[in-house]
């Protein structure tokens, strides 16, 4: 494999992007190569280093849910519905253990993504492609053309259908991809009943809305960094969806924007993190806060993490489906503050800008 980009002198940028995107190769295929200075695509602007604060002490935490004997009693029902809407309302995130989703899956899910991206370069090849039609796709930075700076990590992703057609999925971490998002559906079924109880709706509100209709997951490979304070490993951003279950696995680097500081999301052993999205905070009418976040690259990895957006009723289903806030929870005194949109149309708003720009939900506010 041949790459040849210039180093921190003469530069081209849609030249250097499209170098690095023809080898197909990824942000491992730079490490492969022993590169020890990070490409010029890929550094941040020093403001951005030092727009916001890291919060001390940095073992400050977001909330932490425990599921255990959720279904066993209607107090301990209640009061995680009451930890889930405080959760929502004040830090858009949380983390959930005693889940029901056995630690032996989620090793095996962070094992395959490693597979998958250590294997033959021709083998990763295959899969590689810019095209959003595809139901799986392998690629570098899915806004490389348009970011600012690119982020330090591969990416595959892929949509139900493929799920559900396991053909369509990559045999290296085939069986993986299956027995995960198995169970990450019937959490994400169970997370949308606490999240409708705790807008003070009946339990089956959100799914009945085809909230966790579609879902997309995407799997993050962050190759080690030899120089992880030039760049990001995913730049600050909210999450295009209604909820965002992630796996994340020891390393760390994920920090969520809280009171213009940087607050750590340290890794739980077995602990699955939460997050409200940007589709839930227009439906809740602010209710809940879907919180800009982000990675850091790191000296030490691969780091891997895989997050399952759920992403309701998209274009790909007859027909599309519009969204705004629920009229259950419009009044005279809390008007609504977003138009509705589709969600095609959010998506045609998100990838046409780069990862770290202003949240796409902001154009439809009234």
């Amino acid at each position: 494999m041949d790459i040849k980009l210039v180093g921190r002198g003469e530069y081209d940028r849609a030249t250097e992007i499209k170098a690095f995107d023809d080898t197909k190769a990824g942000v491992k295929g730079l490490v492969d190569v022993g590169t020890v200075n990070v490409p010029k695509i890929f550094i941040r602007p020093p403001n951005e280093q030092t727009q916001f604060a890291t919060c001390h002490p940095p073992n400050m935490q977001i909330p932490v849910i425990d599921l255990h004997g959720i279904d066993d009693s209607d107090d301990l029902r209640k009061q995680i519905v009451d930890e889930v809407r405080i959760a929502s309302k004040t830090w858009g995130f949380f983390q959930v253990v005693n889940h029901g989703v056995p630690v032996s899956v989620l090793e095996d899910m962070i094992h395959g993504v490693i597979k998958l991206n250590e294997q033959d370069l021709d083998a990763k090849k295959v899969w590689y492609s810019r095209d959003r039609a595809k139901t799986v796709r392998f690629n570098s930075n899915y806004d490389l053309y348009h970011a600012r700076a690119a982020n330090w990590r591969d990416t595959l992703s892929c949509t139900r259908p493929a799920v559900d057609d396991p053909k369509q999925l990559p045999s290296v971490c085939r069986d993986e991809t299956i027995e995960y998002t198995k169970h990450v559906i019937n959490l994400g079924d169970q997370l949308f009943g606490l999240l409708s109880e705790a807008l003070g709706l009946k339990l089956d509100h959100l799914k009945e809305m085809g909230c966790a209709k579609n879902y997309t997951c995407v799997c993050h490979y962050y190759p080690a960094c030899p120089e992880p304070e030039l760049t990001m490993g995913s730049s600050k951003h909210s999450d295009p969806s209604f909820l965002t279950i992630l796996l994340q696995d020891q390393i760390g680097g994920l920090q969520i924007l809280r009171d213009n500081q940087w607050v750590n999301v340290n890794p739980i052993s077995g602990g699955l993190v939460v997050n409200i999205g940007d589709f839930l905070q227009v439906m809740s009418n602010d209710k809940f806060q879907s919180v800009q976040h982000r990675v850091l690259a790191n000296r030490i990895g691969p780091r891997v993490s895989i997050a399952c957006f759920f992403i309701g009723q998209t274009r790909t289903d007859q027909p599309d489906k519009s969204y705004g806030p629920i009229k259950e929870l419009i009044s005279k005194d809390n008007p609504p503050l977003y138009r509705d949109f589709l969600i095609s149309e959010y998506h045609g708003k998100f990838v046409s800008q780069g990862l770290d720009e202003k949240p796409a939900f902001h154009h439809f506010k009234l």
